[in-house]
C-alpha cells in the first residue's frame, strides 16, 4: 500500500488490506491530529479491500466525527463498493458524491 498526500487527501494505492491497515490508520490519525480540516481518502488505485479496513474507515470516521472533523471516501472502485454493501458498513463510512454529468 502506497499512501501519498495531495492537499488534505490521502491517496491510496494498492490492496487495502490487514496487511496495510495499521500504516493506513496512523496516515488518517495523523491528518486528523496535525489538521483543521476535514479529511478526504481518495481510493481511486484501490484494487482490493478487505472487513478489516472497513472497521478501519467505520471506526475513524466516527473518531473524526467526534473529533469536529469530517472524513470522506472520494472515487471507491466497484470492488469497495461492493464490500462497503456486502458489509453493510454504508451507514458508518461516509462516501463523496460525485456530481452529476450532464
Amino acid at each position: 500500500m502506497d499512501i501519498v498526500l495531495d492537499g488534505q487527501a490521502l491517496v491510496l494505492h494498492g490492496a487495502f488490506d490487514v496487511r496495510s491497515t495499521w500504516e493506513v490508520r496512523n496516515a488518517i490519525y495523523e491528518r486528523l491530529e496535525s489538521s483543521d480540516s476535514d479529511v478526504v481518502i481518495d481510493m481511486t488505485d484501490v484494487s482490493t479491500i478487505d472487513v478489516t479496513a472497513l472497521r478501519l474507515l467505520a471506526v475513524a470516521t466516527r473518531h473524526a466525527w467526534l473529533t469536529g472533523h469530517h472524513l470522506t471516501i472520494r472515487n471507491p472502485g466497484p470492488a469497495v463498493r461492493r464490500m462497503v454493501h456486502l458489509t453493510r458498513l454504508a451507514h458508518a463510512i461516509e462516501v463523496e458524491r460525485a456530481a452529476a454529468t450532464a
